[in-house]
């Protein structure tokens, strides 16, 4: 079963940046649209960003102009590049195929921005 393991977050002030990386062992990661999600305290998870095997991307509204999700399909990695972070952007990030598949969800990585 395919796994995936997020990193990189961690606590940023305002205005800060942060990579987060996405790790799978599947080497059919590269035929897969994938897709970066979070979910602040409260709220429903949110798609925040995906990009098809063919490079076709795709950010929420909230999120446009700051983010940037790539990926190594030789490394079986994703990422997603985080700049101009605001205190709105706090929540658990998590990685998975899109439209996500739930026993796919890992155990995501917690932004926090706060000054």
């Amino acid at each position: 079963q395919v796994q995936f393991v997020e990193s990189g977050g961690g606590l940023v002030q305002p205005g800060g940046s942060l990579r987060l990386s996405c790790a799978t062992s599947r080497s059919m990661f590269s035929i897969y649209a994938l897709g970066w999600y979070r979910q602040a305290p409260g709220k429903q998870r949110e798609l925040v960003a995906s990009k098809t095997s063919g490079g076709r991307t795709n950010y929420a509204d909230s999120v446009k102009g700051r983010f940037t999700i790539s990926r190594d399909n030789a490394k079986n990695t994703m990422y997603l590049q985080m700049n101009s972070l605001r205190p709105e952007d706090t929540a658990v990030y998590y990685c998975n195929f899109e439209p996500a598949i739930r026993s796919y969800w890992g155990q995501g990585t917690q932004v926090t921005v706060s000054s």
